[in-house]
Order: structure tokens, then C-alpha cells, then sequence
């Protein structure tokens, strides 16, 4: 097939999505593809063009972040009936929002830490939350801009002085344990890996994730079987509620001590780069790359 892949974008995450658009665009090319790379920029017109004289019979949508998968891109694909991997826009759009997400979260009785949206101007006068408590961007993914608030911690005026990510902030009650994540594709739960930070004082953050050696993937993850099973049930569900399309990733924390998992968050874009966790899972279910790319844009043109 003609495929279009978009990557790069506008966003924090542009790095990120170039990293993943490289890959993909080897892989689809190696599965025998026609493919033809498109670097979003900020001139959405200019992306417009390069896909018109594409003509692509399928888009790989490879952005990361605001803009890419929150229901924008998607918007002007749908606008060009284009076919494109992914969820479509509602489904993008809330699972980007991190308020909507916890609200269709727990509509279906999914579970999801104490918390709430507040203006970012709370925090200059107040804990919103008793500590420890954890700060996050309401559009923002990679973990860009979360902060944990510890008891005694005296940061949280200048977090909320030096704040970039807009008005508002999700705040939610910091969980123990172990960050977890389970990767989704079409209407199987693929496995659930246990994420090792390198350093154990930190957690999960955008280095871990991004830089080689920033943390461990352990998959399976070391957990009792019904515990596994709870993980995998749960990321089908969210992937649901959320009516995603193709793949998904669902993270969690669980605390061994209290038997506690929560769901941290949807997403509907994962990293399709080297240390992403997403091929990790194929992989370890007898997907390679290139047979993950190639069933992305074969699901793609189902929907």
C-alpha cells in the first residue's frame, strides 16, 4: 500500500515522535510498502499539500503530544478522508484531556487515584491534596511537567509561579508501588511489564522513558497470576471506555502492600521507539516491528 507517516509535530514530544517515525517508516518499507515520510511542522498547510500529493491509501499517524494526539490531526484527516491508524478524534481527544479520561474512567468503574482538576492558582496558597501528591499537565504526555509533592516539600509556590502547561492542573493522590503497563492491540491485551527506573529515587519520568539505559523493562512482569490477570482485564476495559481504535497503552501503579491497581492513564499514541514498550510486547507475543507497522495500517483502513 501507499503510505503516508506522519512524525515530528509541534509539540514537547516532537524528539519522541521522530525517533518513532524513523522506525516506522524502516519497518513499513522492509513489510513492502510504498511509504513517504511527512515532518509535521506548524504550517498545517503546508502538511495538507504533502499528503494531497501523496495520495496515500492509508496515513500512519507517528506524532506525539498536543496537536498529533488529541483529536487535531485527526480532525484534518477525517477533513481529507483519509484512513489513519490510531484512535479517531473523540477518543484522542479525551484520553489527551486527563480530567475527561478519569471521568469516563470512572463511569465504568474503572479504578483511578483520589484526585481532581484545579486552577493552577490554588497552589500557590494551599496542598490540594494531603502529601505525598502528584502534579500533572492536563494535555501533556511522556510525562512532561509531573511533579510529586512529598510531606515537608516546599516546592509547590514555585511549581504553580514557573507553571507552562495552561490554567489548569490534575492532581492526584501519589500511589506506592510499582508502574506498570499493558499494552492493547485491536481486542487483546498483549502482556504487563514492570518499569524499573535506573534511578530508583526517581520515578518514571521522560529520561527513563527516552534515554537508552534510563530504566528496565521487565516482562512478564514478576506478579502474582490473578494480579496479571486484573492488569490485562483492566487495559481491555480502558480501551474500551475510551473507544480506542488499533492500539493502546494503559499504565498503572500497584502497591503489593495493599494489592491496590490504579489506572494512571490511556494512551492513545504509545512510542513506537527502540526503548518503547508497545514493540516490546509485540515482541515478546511473536509480533515483530515490521508485522506490528503492517497490521497498524491493515486495522486502519477497517475502521
Amino acid at each position: 500500500m501507499k503510505v503516508a507517516v506522519l512524525y515530528g509535530g509541534i509539540s514537547s514530544e516532537r524528539p519522541v515522535s521522530l525517533s518513532s517515525g524513523n522506525a516506522i517508516i524502516s519497518a513499513l518499507m522492509e513489510a513492502g510498502h510504498d511509504v513517504t515520510p511527512v515532518d509535521v511542522g506548524a504550517d498545517i498547510a503546508t502538511t495538507i499539500s504533502a499528503l494531497r500529493q501523496a495520495a496515500p491509501d492509508v496515513v500512519f499517524n507517528a506524532l506525539h503530544g498536543p496537536m498529533g494526539e488529541d483529536g487535531a490531526i485527526q480532525g484534518v484527516l477525517e477533513w481529507l478522508k483519509l484512513p489513519y491508524t490510531h484512535s479517531g478524534i473523540r477518543a484522542s481527544a479525551v484520553a489527551m484531556d486527563k480530567g475527561a479520561t478519569r471521568t469516563l474512567l470512572a463511569a465504568a468503574g474503572l479504578p483511578i487515584a483520589n484526585g481532581r482538576v484545579i486552577a493552577v492558582s490554588e497552589l500557590l496558597h494551599a496542598d490540594p491534596l494531603p502529601a505525598p501528591y502528584v502534579i500533572k499537565p492536563i494535555a501533556e504526555g511522556s510525562s512532561v511537567g509531573v511533579e510529586i509533592i512529598r510531606p515537608a516539600d516546599n516546592r509547590r509556590a514555585e511549581i504553580a509561579q514557573t507553571w507552562r502547561f495552561g490554567d489548569e492542573a490534575l492532581v492526584e493522590s501519589f500511589i506506592p508501588g510499582r508502574e506498570l503497563t499493558t499494552a492493547v492491540l485491536g481486542d487483546r491485551s498483549l502482556a504487563v511489564t514492570d518499569i524499573l527506573p535506573a534511578d530508583t529515587t526517581k520515578f518514571y519520568d521522560f529520561d527513563a522513558k527516552y534515554s537508552i539505559g534510563g530504566s528496565r523493562h521487565v516482562i512478564p512482569a514478576e506478579l502474582p497470576d490473578a494480579v496479571t490477570q486484573r492488569a490485562l482485564d483492566l487495559a481491555l476495559k480502558a480501551h474500551r471506555a475510551l473507544d480506542c481504535q488499533g492500539a493502546s497503552r494503559t499504565d498503572f501503579r500497584y502497591d503489593d502492600e495493599t494489592d491496590q491497581l490504579i489506572i494512571l492513564e490511556v494512551n492513545t499514541q504509545p512510542g513506537m521507539t527502540p526503548t518503547s514498550l508497545l514493540p516490546e510486547q509485540a515482541a515478546y507475543c511473536g509480533i515483530s516491528y515490521p508485522e506490528l507497522c503492517d497490521w497498524l495500517v491493515r486495522d486502519a483502513l477497517t475502521h
